[in-house]
This record gives C-alpha cells, sequence and structure tokens, in this order.
C-alpha cells in the first residue's frame, strides 16, 4: 500500500517508465487485435495514439519525448523509401516517376484552389496554401509493402520518386507564401534558395557515399555501422534544413545515397528495418493520433464542411492522379492501388503546412482577435483530413500489396519447380565466415530464405582433439551471421578422408546448385592450388563453384567486373552462373560491367534488352593482355573470372596463368573465380536455375549443342 501511495497515477501519466511501458503495449497488441479483424495495425497505431492521447482519454500528452521519437519515425520512414528503393528500376523509370510527380501534384493543385475559392469561399492566398496541401503526400503505408515483399514493384519506385518531386514542389509553395506574407520574395530570394538547394544536394548524393564506403570498409562492428547510418540519416535531414527545404527530403536523399552501400540482403538493412518497423515508425503512427480530435465532429460545424469538403476534394485529386499515371504506363488495376493508397496518407509535409499557416497573422478583427492564414476551422479539418486519408491508404496499399504478392507467388507455382536454390558454404576460417555468407546472400533469390547451408569437413585422420569443438563453434558463429540477416543458416559438420571429397560428397548428397569457397585476404592464390582446385571442383562437382577473396567488405564494392572466356554462351553451365550474376544486381544495385568477345558481348546484351540491369559491357578477347585490362580496374571493383577447363568451348590455354595474374595485377582487389557446372550430369536430372523468375530449368544437360538462348524468358 505504501508504495501504491507514493506511485503517481494520476492522468496524464507523468513517470516516464509507465508512459513508456504504455506505448511498448500498445506497439504490441495493437497487430495481435486487429489483425483479426483485418484491419491494417498501422491504422491500429493512430487510433490507438487518439485514444490514449491528450483528446481521447489523456492518458499521455504529446510532450517533447512523443514529438522526438515522432519525427524520428517520420525521417526513418522516408529513409527506408530511399534506402529499398531499386535504383536500377528508378534510372529506367526517372520519367514515369517525373511524369507521376506532376500529376500528383498538379491535380490536386488545381483542386484545391477550386475548392478553396469557390466552394469554402477562402482567399486566394489561403486556396493556394491548403491546394499545396493537397498536393503533398507522406508514405505512411510503405511498410506494409515490406510485409508482403513488394516493395521493388515498378509502381513502388515510381512513387517514392514521385513522392520527392510533390513534396519539394508542395514545400516551395509553402516558401513563397511565407515569404510573400513577410514581403521577402525577390531575385535574391530565388537565387539563395535554389543555390542552397544545388549545393545540399551535391553533398548528400555525392560525399555521402564517399564517407559511408570509407566508414563501412573500416569499421565492422554492427553496432558501429548502424549508429553511423542512423547519424548520416538526421544529418541529411538537417542539411535540408539548412538548405531551406523539409527534413523528409533529406531523410529521402541519405536514402538514395547509401542505396548501393547497403544490400537488401545484408545484416545491416536487416538491422535498420528491425530497428525502425520496431520503435521509431510506431512511435510516429501514435503521435499523429495524438493530435486528432474527435469532439471537432460534434462542436464545429465550419470544421464539419471544411474537413468534409477537404477529404473528398483531396481523395479524388489523388485517385485522378493515380488513374492518369496507370493508364500512361499501362500499369494493373493492383499497381493503381499501389499508387492511390501511397500517395492519398497526408501527414508529414501537411502538419507543417497547416501548422506554419495557423502561425501567420494576416490581420485582426474588430475585437482584436487575430485573422490566421489558415484557421481554426482548417487546423482542425486538416487533422480529421488527415485520420481519414491515412485510413484509406492502409486499406487500399494492403489489399493492392496482397494481390501483387499473391500474384507472383502464383506465377512461381506456375513453375513447377522440383528442386529450390541450395547454397553450400565450405567454411574454415573465423575470419573469412562473415564475408562468404554475405556473398551468399547476394547470390541468391532473395525470396529463399532457407538456401543456405554452412559446412565445415574435418579430416578423419586428424590428431587434434579439439577439432570438433572448433568446428562447433565456427558454425555456430556463421549460424549466428545467418541470424542476422533473417536468414535459416543450416549446420552440416562432417567427416571425411580429406576436405576436398567430403566437400565434393555433401554437394552431390545434398543437391547442391551452388557451392561457396574461401581464400583468406593474406593468401595468395598459387598455381598448385588451382591445379588442386582443378582436379577436385571442377572435374567432379555439379554445383556452380564460387572461389571468393575479400580483400574489403562486399557492401563497399561499387563494380562487379566479369571477364569471360570466349564461346563461353555455348556452355551448359552458362545460364547458370549468369543467373548468379544477375542476383547481383538485384539485391546490391552494383553496376556489373561483362567484358569478353563480341559475340559472347552481344548474346549477352539481348539477354540484358529482356531483363535490365545497371551493366556496361566491354569487347575483350585476349587473355594474354591481362596487364591492358588491369589499368582499368579500380581498387574498389570486384573482379569474377569465369574459368573455363579442356574439352569445353571456351578452353583457353592462358587459363593455367591465372594465378599470376591475380598476384601481379589484383592483389589489393576482391575477386571470385566461378567454375562453371560441368556438362556430363545424369541424363534424367533436371537442373534448376536459382532466379526462376529470369531462368527456365534445363533437362537433360549432357546435350551440348542445345540452344542456350531458349532458355531465357521473354517476360519476366
Amino acid at each position: 500500500m505504501l508504495l501504491l501511495n507514493i506511485m503517481d497515477f494520476s492522468l496524464p501519466f507523468t513517470n516516464p517508465v509507465l508512459k513508456f511501458l504504455v506505448i511498448l503495449i500498445i506497439i504490441l497488441l495493437a497487430p495481435i487485435l486487429l489483425n483479426k479483424l483485418k484491419i491494417p495495425h498501422i491504422l491500429g497505431l493512430i487510433v490507438a495514439g487518439a485514444i490514449i492521447g491528450p483528446n481521447g482519454f489523456n492518458l499521455l500528452l504529446r510532450d517533447s519525448g512523443i514529438i522526438l521519437s515522432g519525427t524520428a519515425g517520420l525521417l526513418y520512414i522516408m529513409f527506408l523509401a530511399g534506402l529499398e528503393i531499386d535504383m536500377n528500376e528508378f534510372k529506367k523509370n526517372k520519367f514515369k516517376s517525373l511524369l507521376f510527380g506532376l500529376f500528383t501534384f498538379s491535380i490536386p493543385m488545381l483542386f484545391g484552389v477550386l475548392v478553396g475559392v469557390f466552394i469554402l469561399k477562402f482567399s486566394i492566398l489561403t486556396s493556394v496554401l491548403l491546394a499545396s496541401m493537397f498536393a503533398s503526400h507522406t508514405l505512411i503505408a510503405y511498410p506494409i509493402l515490406g510485409k508482403f515483399g513488394v516493395t521493388k514493384n515498378q509502381s513502388v519506385n515510381l512513387v517514392v520518386g514521385g513522392t520527392m518531386i510533390t513534396d519539394t514542389l508542395a514545400l516551395l509553395v509553402l516558401a513563397v507564401i511565407v515569404g510573400m506574407t513577410k514581403g521577402s520574395v525577390s531575385s535574391e530570394f530565388w537565387i539563395r534558395h535554389f543555390i542552397s538547394v544545388i549545393i545540399f544536394g551535391f553533398i548528400v548524393l555525392h560525399i555521402f557515399p564517399i564517407i559511408a564506403r570509407w566508414f563501412l570498409k573500416r569499421y565492422h562492428d554492427n553496432i558501429s555501422q548502424y549508429i553511423f547510418v542512423l547519424a548520416m540519416l538526421f544529418l541529411g535531414a538537417f542539411l535540408a534544413e539548412v538548405a531551406g527545404v523539409e527534413a523528409i527530403i533529406g531523410a529521402l536523399l541519405s536514402g538514395f545515397a547509401l542505396n548501393r552501400l547497403i544490400p537488401s540482403t545484408s545484416a545491416l538493412m536487416n538491422r535498420i528495418e528491425f530497428v525502425g518497423n520496431a520503435i521509431f515508425i510506431p512511435f510516429f503512427l501514435i503521435g499523429v493520433g495524438m493530435l486528432i480530435d474527435y469532439r471537432a465532429f460534434f462542436t464545429d460545424f465550419e470544421t464539419i464542411l471544411v474537413a468534409i469538403v477537404m477529404t473528398i476534394a483531396v481523395t479524388l485529386a489523388k485517385f485522378i492522379a493515380a488513374w492518369a499515371t496507370q493508364k500512361s504506363f499501362k500499369f494493373s488495376v493492383d499497381e493503381r492501388r499501389i499508387i492511390f493508397g501511397l500517395s492519398i496518407a497526408h501527414a508529414a509535409v501537411t502538419l507543417a503546412t497547416v501548422s506554419v499557416g495557423y502561425n501567420i497573422i494576416i490581420g485582426e478583427t474588430e475585437t482584436g482577435e487575430p485573422i490566421r492564414l489558415l484557421g481554426e476551422s482548417i487546423l482542425n479539418g486538416t487533422i480529421i483530413m488527415i485520420l481519414v486519408t491515412c485510413t484509406i491508404s492502409t486499406f487500399v496499399v494492403q489489399k493492392g500489396a496482397r494481390n501483387l504478392s499473391l500474384f507472383q507467388s502464383t506465377a512461381k507455382d506456375k513453375k513447377n519447380l522440383v528442386n529450390q536454390e541450395k547454397f553450400i558454404i565450405a567454411i574454415n576460417n573465423t575470419e573469412t565466415v562473415e564475408e562468404l555468407i554475405s556473398l551468399s546472400t547476394i547470390l541468391k533469390s532473395k525470396e529463399n530464405k532457407n538456401a543456405l547451408f554452412a559446412m565445415h569437413v574435418i579430416n578423419h585422420d586428424t590428431t587434434d582433439v579439439h577439432a570438433e569443438t572448433n568446428a562447433i563453434k565456427l558454425l555456430d558463429k556463421a549460424v549466428k551471421i545467418g541470424a542476422s540477416t533473417d536468414i535459416k543458416l543450416n549446420k552440416l559438420l562432417r567427416y571425411d578422408l580429406n576436405i576436398m571429397n567430403g566437400i565434393l560428397n555433401v554437394t552431390k548428397e545434398k543437391k547442391a546448385t551452388d557451392l561457396i569457397l574461401g581464400l583468406h585476404v593474406k593468401t595468395n592464390i598459387s598455381e598448385s592450388f588451382l591445379g588442386s582446385l582443378t582436379e577436385g571442383v571442377l572435374s567432379k562437382c555439379n554445383a556452380t563453384s564460387f572461389i571468393y577473396k575479400a580483400s574489403q567488405t562486399i557492401a563497399t564494392i561499387k563494380r562487379h567486373i566479369v571477364i569471360m572466356p570466349n564461346n563461353v554462351e555455348n556452355e551448359v553451365g552458362f545460364p547458370f552462373w549468369l543467373d548468379n550474376i544477375w542476383n547481383i544486381s538485384y539485391n546490391t544495385g552494383a553496376k556489373i560491367i561483362f567484358y569478353g568477345t563480341q559475340q559472347t558481348i552481344k548474346f549477352i546484351q539481348n539477354i540484358h534488352a529482356e531483363h535490365p540491369i545497371d551493366a556496361d559491357f566491354i569487347t575483350f578477347d585476349s587473355w594474354n593482355n591481362t596487364k591492358a585490362l588491369s589499368s582499368n580496374i579500380k581498387l574498389d571493383d570486384n573482379l569474377i573470372f569465369i574459368l573455363t577447363r579442356k574439352d569445353e568451348p571456351s578452353y583457353n590455354k592462358n587459363i593455367k596463368n591465372i594465378s599470376i595474374y591475380l598476384n601481379r595485377y589484383f592483389k589489393s582487389n576482391n575477386f571470385i573465380l566461378v567454375c562453371p557446372i560441368m556438362k556430363t550430369l545424369p541424363i534424367n536430372e533436371t537442373i534448376e536455375f536459382n532466379n526462376p523468375s529470369l531462368l527456365e530449368p534445363i533437362e537433360k544437360l549432357d546435350e551440348l549443342g542445345k540452344n542456350i538462348a531458349n532458355v531465357f524468358r521473354k517476360n519476366r
């Protein structure tokens, strides 16, 4: 009883521990309870904020702590959108994003001005500012897309790019109106604003990647990397405010800047998404809910009228913009739902605009009351509009994302796949295990979460009494690293006559499609090693094999240089390793540069035309000219050599000199030696490609004369 007397349970709660506990309970229970009612949890968090907020049961105030956490959550949403966007698709569709941005800005602006002047009887200045609120939007439903795995869809990339355009234009309108009320809009204003924005954009898009690559190369501690990314996010947001634009634009551009340094399959990305979705973003949504005053519906008829008119107008305008975009680019109905759902939600820029407009005094009434640019009715009506548009957004995006996800799953089911990809990672050194797993996550299809096997082979005749204990520790470390990327890593501990024999037997037993071997960073690749590798892996292994040496973290690689021998496209193993190369681009966004003969380059260019990635093609037909090749290779490049062997169309006798080339010219570079699968596989065995959306299965692989080009699908 004494304890209860000491504790203060008066409303609103002031005890920080109790306040945080209430919020955590809401974050925990809202998804559980609302999933049973088929209500998106994002909407549930907003409603919960309204219930516990000062206009509800007054359990919590929207104090500085809530505002700080909510601001971080809003910036986090925008940062994730920039970080997860497919940069290849974004570049390819940048003009589509521009058109959508103009649609979703100009149409609501027109509606807003007409509604403000002719229906609500506002002044021109007030109507234009109201219209700018209609034009902006917040990607509040973006986390739903990650849940359904459709963040890479073309419509999503288009909306993210368009968001930057429409929000920037809306904020520019706000800046101009504020300047007009203060009488400071002049040529000097425009020049200063333009220069500051250009400097800000250059720093974020060009300087940030340099700083981030330098840091991520040198510091591998998980906590340090995450804190660094968080610091870059808020630095970008702060620089945006210094430049005179809203912080969310800086957060979005920061995501763009770090996009290719944080692969979507990496452990760092997994941590960023986890912390954001667990803490920061829910705080923002609860904070938005706390702004809602349901009593306005019953106390002020003008507020009701303004809220209804604003909500109907903005919904209609955003739908027309989404419909026009769909028809212009022949998107599906579900993609239109994604576009409309993401662009209908209003929160961040809308709140900033209404707050600024409410604080601008343009006169006084006869009784001395201030006349505001955006009055009380618009302020309350905006809060109600935010609730309604966020509700529409969550339901529409969830429906569209679910349908797209189901369609993708159905398309995969129609492939009639017998086996899924399986990667065997042979680990032997605690210093290389993390990089080997990182490599495997970018070589495999992103959708496959159970494709990795960490294997350690112990020589049957070993005299080391600690061999098994050390092996278990090594495998446990590998499993822990895999878990950090949200991937289940299966452990394989095997005793065999020798390591190579153990690797080959496990690969065959597990019907592995890919094998990854590692070299220590201080190890030179010798001719004897290459000879043993040829005898062991190339001649006996029926999986595409990768021998990897890492001089730096693979996430910091700028370009992957693929060096191919002549006639490599005529080999059975060609589509398999090429599929892995395509996955590197899909999972990291890094540029792929292909070096090969004119015939090989032309063949791959035809594939690239159907399945575009960020790639360049350079004619290169002499393995004797590797020294000339080295002059084009930079320190941040990863070299991928496609090996060849006797009795194959691509065989080149100079391949035996690969160890000399690597040690002499590329000692400081990352490199991967790729050993393609053999042609002499059992005739009744079906081998499947790692990415079924790109390639089809080939049966009876020993028929070398089969036209390899036919295995590439014409429509992904």
